[in-house]
């Protein structure tokens, strides 16, 4: 069949990347899903400062490359060997399959999947190879086995974890990326109990969900911190208790949390911010890294406190969670109204807005803009 996409052609263009243009709308040949793959439409796909990140050359991918990595969509055909999903499944799309094999899945941490980091980074699927025809005689790769800002995508049957279908999927789609990232970051990486101080730096969709996850963990006082006002009001309709812009943070936040807090969560992709989440953590706390900065930054910490003041500094990817086990049961924190994740949601766009979609999440205004792939609802 063939599918539109939104394909990036050449990173590291300057702003405003509507005029600038990096993302092309083109219609591409996909290929039937081959075994133990499914074919998805899109229903519903995220912006988020990941995709951002291969566009400004932060995260250098094999281009071109038909971008997304966060959506939820309808499953409309399965390759030979997939027995446990049907076609007609609402389904979320993971950005990192599972093998369900290797070292890394087999001791409980499919974040890490081993075979899944080689294709991710090659721009390929689990079973190897690519189901996007070519460009202008260039080949296709996927971003993270997904490529969600498409219409259709083919997927392994490890990229996904089949939802009820009364969820809506505008909202569904955060559950892949922003939900698993920022709530697991607290929960499952840092293992927040009752009662204990966080402080998240950066108040995007995976921050605001690290706050939504610090709330349902009980920490008190909860600080949330961005340079947007907006963000921060947000924060505290979250859950958050306090909510301070960046300047002076160090100062700042040891006054309102005196001794700092036990859990700092970067969720920038910065070195800087990750140095403020570490000036400000607590002998004996955590520092948890969630953003992904460009590869060249680097952190400078004393070893004398690492050592004499027993603390951790954490790296967490995709929240270290497990995806069958935890959207099912974030579904149902969901529909209790303890995840409010529609609140995230900034505006809707179409396949032709995404250069300008773009443009408003580097200014730092927007949380989580929506692609409808097929057109807006009316």
């Amino acid at each position: 069949m063939r599918s539109r996409t939104a394909l990036l052609t050449a990173d590291e263009l300057s702003r405003p990347y509507e005029r600038t243009r990096p993302i092309e709308v083109v219609e591409l040949e996909l290929d039937d899903p081959g075994p133990g793959e499914l074919l998805v439409r899109v229903d519903a796909a995220g912006l988020c400062h990941s995709d951002l990140s291969v566009v400004d050359g932060n995260r250098p991918r094999p281009l071109p490359m038909a971008l997304g990595h966060e959506a939820a969509g309808t499953v409309v055909g399965r390759g030979s060997g997939v027995r446990d999903v049907e076609e007609g499944d609402r389904v979320v799309l993971v950005f990192v399959p599972r093998c369900g094999n290797c070292r890394m899945c087999a001791s409980g941490r499919p974040a890490l999947c081993e075979p899944a980091a080689v294709t991710n980074a090659s721009g390929e699927l689990l079973r190897g190879g690519r189901r996007w025809g070519e460009h202008e005689g260039r080949t296709v790769h996927h971003h993270l086995g997904v490529s969600a800002f498409s219409e259709h995508v083919v997927v392994d049957r490890g990229s996904v974890v089949v939802v009820p279908s009364e969820l809506p999927p505008e909202t569904a789609a955060l559950f892949g990326c922003a939900l698993l990232t920022g709530a697991g970051a607290v929960l499952e990486t840092a293992r927040v109990r009752p009662g204990e101080s966080v402080a998240v730096f950066g108040l995007g969709g995976v921050g605001q969900c690290a706050v939504m996850g610090a709330a349902l963990a009980g920490a008190n006082p909860i600080v949330a911190v961005d340079p947007v006002p907006a963000k921060r009001e947000l924060a505290l309709e979250l859950g958050a208790t306090h909510a301070l812009p960046p300047e002076g943070i160090a100062e700042t936040l040891r006054e309102t949390v005196p001794g700092g807090v036990e859990h700092a969560i970067e969720a920038v992709g910065s070195g800087a911010v990750l140095a403020d989440a570490w000036a400000v953590t607590a002998r004996g706390g955590s520092t948890v890294a969630v953003g992904l900065p460009h590869p060249t930054q680097r952190l400078e910490v004393p070893v004398v406190e690492l050592v004499g003041q027993a603390r951790r500094l954490l790296g967490s990817y995709v929240g270290d969670s497990v995806p069958d086990r935890d959207i099912p049961r974030y579904v149902e924190l969901w529909r209790a109204g303890r995840l409010p994740l529609e609140r995230l949601r900034s505006s809707q766009f179409e396949l032709g807005g995404m250069n300008a979609a773009l443009d408003a999440l580097a200014d730092g205004e927007a949380l989580r803009q929506v692609l409808r792939p097929h057109g807006l609802d009316p």
